[in-house]
């Protein structure tokens, strides 16, 4: 596996257990994807997209209709999507993207467990230097297979590797429908994608109690209904 994926699992792993946060950021995702746009997935390829990551995750298509059916009732409810920063123990770097209908409750709880941990919140920039920002696919293909579908398809990725027989890609977020489209067309079916942020450095933690400041701090913002996603550079 790709070392963006084992940033991502060691980050996401408490949300992904827990099924009922799953569900509902994904139906906060639906429906604002739905409202903002058509609420018909074969005309909305946002919402398109959001759908298909949601079934990846599990999400039932009850949960799916019920979103796509709040949006189309014309619901005045209303969610901002917002992004934090911060400096976590041994100066440990935390990105949190947030999809909020309060954002002073959402900024109120993680920055009690930013102070719970000793760490503090940056201003807008201040972490997001440190990571690059990628569309992440991971395939069971063969490496020279894969890169001529890419080639056939006229897409540029940025860089990949080659493990085992599983290939992840990295590719520009705005070609992340490309990538996904062409990777169908050729009945590949990726085990994981996403759109994420990937440290450009990785730092490991060697005091036992600052690691354990910093696995709290991680598992309280995913337990926060309104974080999405936690990205860190934290490999331990």
């Amino acid at each position: 596996m790709g070392r963006a994926f084992e940033v991502r699992k060691a980050s996401m792993a408490k949300t992904a257990a827990a099924k009922s946060k799953v569900y509902s950021r994904y139906g906060r995702e639906i429906y604002m994807a739905a409202k903002a746009g058509s609420p018909d997935p074969e005309t909305n390829q946002v919402l398109k997209r959001v759908i298909e990551r949601a079934k990846k995750e599990q999400v039932t298509a009850d949960i799916i209709k019920r979103a796509i059916d709040k949006a189309k009732g014309g619901s005045d409810e209303n969610y901002t999507e917002i992004r934090y920063e911060g400096f976590g123990p041994e100066n440990s770097l935390i990105i949190m993207d947030c999809l909020t209908d309060n954002t002073n409750r959402t900024i109120s709880d993680i920055r009690k467990l930013f102070n719970k941990a000793y760490g503090k919140l940056g201003v807008s920039g201040s972490v997001l230097h440190q990571f690059d920002f990628k569309a992440v696919f991971e395939v069971e293909a063969s490496e020279n297979k894969l890169l001529e579908i890419l080639l056939e398809n006229d897409i540029d990725i940025s860089d990949f590797e080659s493990e085992n027989g599983m290939v992840t890609i990295y590719a520009e977020p705005t070609d992340y429908g490309k990538v996904s489209d062409a990777l169908k067309e050729n009945n590949l079916e990726p085990t994981q994608e996403a759109i994420m942020f990937i440290p450009l450095q990785m730092i490991k933690i060697e005091n036992p109690d600052e690691l354990a400041k910093f696995e709290r701090l991680i598992e309280g913002l995913n337990e926060l209904d309104d974080v999405k996603e936690v990205f860190h550079n934290v490999e331990n």
